[in-house]
This record gives C-alpha cells, sequence and structure tokens, in this order.
C-alpha cells in the first residue's frame, strides 16, 4: 500500500507539477526556434539558434531527471559531442547546432507540450472526483439548508434528496480512489514515453553499442587467452612427451639387432608413454570442446567434471534442459577451471557444484571450505573466466576472503 502511494504521488507530481515547465519550455522553444530560423540568412539567427538548443538541453536535463522516478530506472544521459580543440569563439558558440541530440531536445520541448497538456488533465480529473465525490456529504450538508433536528421523521422528510446524492457522489469518489492509481499512471507514461523515445534514446543506444564492443573484446581476449594457455599446456605436456617417446624409440630400433630384450623393454616404455600422451591430449580437449557437453548436455558434463576433481564435490543439477552451445560452452569452462583452480590452490576439503535456471538466468554456483584469497584482478585465472561470461552477457561474481570459504557465482542469460 505504502510503496502504490508513491508511486501515485510521484506520477502525479510529474504530470501536475511539471505541467508549467512544459508550457514555459514550449513557448521558449518555438519562440527561439522561429527567430533564429527567420535570421538565419542574417547570420544573426545562428547565435539564436544555438542559445535555444542550449536552453533546450537545460529543460531536457531537468525532464531526464523526472523520468527516473517515473520509470523506476537511473537516469541515462547522453553524451554531448564537444566543440573540437582549437575552435574559435564562433565556431564554440554555434556548436550546439551541429549535434543532433540537441535537435532531439528541442523537438521534445515542443511535441511535449499538447502531451503534458493531456497527462495534466486527465490527472487533475482524476484527483478531483474522489476529493469532490467523498467530500459531497460535508459540502452537501452547507448548501442543503437541512434543518438541525433530532427528530428522525423530520429529518428523513427534509433530507430525502440530499441522502440520494450523498450516496451516488460518495460512489463516484470511491470509483475515483479505485481509478486513481490507473490513470495518474497511464497519464504519466503517456508523456513519459515521448521524453524516453527522444531524451535517453540515443545515449541507451549508445550504451548497448559500448556493451556490445565490451563483449566482443571480452570474447577476443578470452579466446586468446585460452589459446595461449592450450600452446603452453601443449608445449610444456604432450610436446615434451612426444619429443621423449621419439628418443624412445630411436633407442629401440638401435637396440634392436644388439640386445633384442633390452628394445623390447624400451619398445613397452614407448607404449606406455604414448598412452600417457593421449590421456593428456583428451584431457587437453575437454577444455576445447568435450563431446560429452556437445553430446548429452550440462549436466552429465558437469558430473564428468566433478568425478575428476581430486577434492570431493555435492553436484546439485536443477535443470536438465539444453542451452546455446556459447552458453554451455561458458558455463563449463568454468566449472572446468573453477574446479581446476580449488583442486591446486584452496587446501579445500570439500566443495559444491549447484547449476540452476531463475527466469531468464542460468546460474553455476560453486563453493569450498579452502583458505579463500581468490578474485578476478587481471593477471589472476578468474579475470580469463570473468572475460568468457562477458563474451555471453554474462557475469562472474566472487566471494572470497582470506581464511575462506570462497564463493564463485556465474550468471548467464539464457533466454
Amino acid at each position: 500500500m505504502r510503496s502504490l502511494i508513491r508511486r501515485v504521488l510521484l506520477d502525479s507530481r510529474y504530470t501536475i507539477v511539471g505541467f508549467p515547465t512544459a508550457v514555459i519550455a514550449f513557448v521558449l522553444m518555438v519562440a527561439g526556434f522561429s527567430a533564429g530560423l527567420g535570421t538565419a540568412v542574417v547570420w544573426i539567427g545562428l547565435p539564436i539558434l544555438a542559445g535555444t538548443l542550449m536552453l533546450a538541453r537545460a529543460f531536457a536535463e531537468g525532464e531526464r531527471g523526472w523520468l527516473s522516478d517515473v520509470l523506476g530506472r537511473p537516469p541515462v544521459r547522453p553524451r554531448y559531442k564537444p566543440a573540437p580543440e582549437g575552435a574559435g569563439r564562433i565556431r564554440r558558440m554555434v556548436h550546439p547546432i551541429t549535434t543532433g541530440q540537441s535537435w532531439l531536445d528541442l523537438l521534445h520541448g515542443i511535441l511535449n507540450f499538447p502531451l503534458a497538456i493531456l497527462s495534466f488533465v486527465i490527472t487533475v480529473v482524476f484527483w478531483f472526483l474522489p476529493i469532490a465525490g467523498l467530500t459531497y456529504p460535508i459540502y452537501g450538508v452547507i448548501t442543503s439548508n437541512i434543518p438541525n433536528s433530532q427528530e428522525l421523521p423530520e429529518l428523513l422528510g427534509l433530507g430525502k434528496g440530499y441522502l440520494i446524492n450523498s450516496i451516488f457522489y460518495v460512489g463516484v469518489g470511491l470509483a475515483g480512489v479505485v481509478l486513481l492509481p490507473f490513470m495518474t499512471r497511464v497519464a504519466a507514461l503517456l508523456r513519459a514515453a515521448l521524453g524516453r523515445v527522444l531524451l535517453t534514446g540515443v545515449a541507451e543506444l549508445q550504451e548497448r553499442i559500448e556493451d556490445l564492443s565490451q563483449s566482443r573484446s571480452a570474447a577476443v581476449s578470452a579466446e586468446a587467452t585460452a589459446l595461449r594457455k592450450l600452446e603452453r599446456d601443449i608445449h610444456d605436456g604432450p610436446q615434451q612427451r612426444l619429443v621423449s617417446l621419439a628418443m624412445e624409440l630411436s633407442r629401440a630400433q638401435r637396440q634392436m639387432q644388439k640386445d633384442p630384450a633390452a628394445a623390447e623393454v624400451t619398445i613397452k616404455e614407448a607404449i606406455s608413454a604414448t598412452r600417457e600422451t593421449l590421456d593428456e591430449l583428451r584431457a587437453l580437449s575437454r577444455g576445447i570442446a568435450p563431446p560429452i557437453l556437445s553430446d548429452r548436455g550440462l549436466a552429465p558434463a558437469l558430473a564428468a567434471l566433478a568425478g575428476r576433481c581430486t577434492v570431493p564435490v555435492d553436484l546439485d543439477v536443477q535443470t536438465a534442459e539444453r542451452y546455446q552451445a556459447a552458453v554451455e560452452n561458458a558455463i563449463y569452462f568454468v566449472c572446468a577451471e573453477t574446479l581446476t583452480n580449488v583442486a591446486k590452490h584452496s587446501r579445500a576439503q570439500s566443495c559444491t557444484v549447484q547449476l540452476v535456471r531463475t527466469g531468464g538466468t542460468l546460474m553455476l554456483i560453486i563453493g569450498d571450505d579452502g583458505v579463500g584469497g581468490a578474485h578476478v584482478a587481471k593477471g589472476h585465472g578468474l579475470a580469463g573466466l570473468a572475460d568468457r561470461l562477458r563474451a555471453v552477457d554474462g557475469e562472474l561474481t566472487v566471494q572470497s576472503p582470506d581464511g575462506g570459504p570462497t564463493l564463485i557465482v556465474a550468471e548467464v542469460p539464457c533466454g
């Protein structure tokens, strides 16, 4: 109830108190634009237009503050392109004319006027109905001249019309009370819609473009990091084993005629080394495109990861759905890397892994009872995980105080 009352008051303030501002802005915008356009041929109109656009920007900034309350979201402000460095006084003075958002501010100041009138009228009418209807009995007592009599028959005889009117107007007032929150909201949104399109639409588009650019950069960074790690792992592991295997086979070849028994032992060792190399290559391939993930989905793939971890893992997968390949790969990679870090660095005795879908978000929650100290600063392993999640519009949250425990949450939109 309290939040409903607050919403009605905020919407009413926007449409009623903001109405005089809209009227003033309309008059100034139309007058300034007309004067500036009419005298532009003799150059006097250019500074007038520029001044009008700067005035429109001031009104637009005030409107964005109102929109923040009405729409229940942080204010979104576009970045106005500054004048070029080294520009002269005249160039700086007329610079607002070259800024697209300034013209949108001016257009809003003009188009907002009829919507402000309509929203103002709707709000005033639906405030008047409950106030006038519910106070009619008091008003009726004053205007009906009903005698102050304690005799019921006489009172009923003189006040019959008054009682009927009171019941009717009180009913209208109660209906107005019910409709007031809905109609004030409609009136506020009717006006706010124009402001959101003209005053914040470009800024929201700019933010979205920046987010996409950051996601792309994060994806490139994550892939580059993964490739460097894979190259390092191959160089430090399978490549060294293969070099050693080639040397062992060469030695067996030399021993074949002189000491067949020794050659047989060498070949057996080489076969064993081959198997170990294959196992290591399979382990590396799991971090790229594990077949179990593409064939069977996240639940079996995470179960396989938990089974290979040297720390006991309590796995709780609450969704068996299949998701986009990029989403599944990101979740799998985060789980694989995190469990590897748990086994190598945390000194934990136990670990929990939970996968759950909440609305349109897929959440992977990993906790351990280790020594803590994990964070996502650059240069640490978790920074790569954060970049990989940003590539799919995801987010990584790490809570790992010194001494533990550690809680890592990966959230990925899953549609």
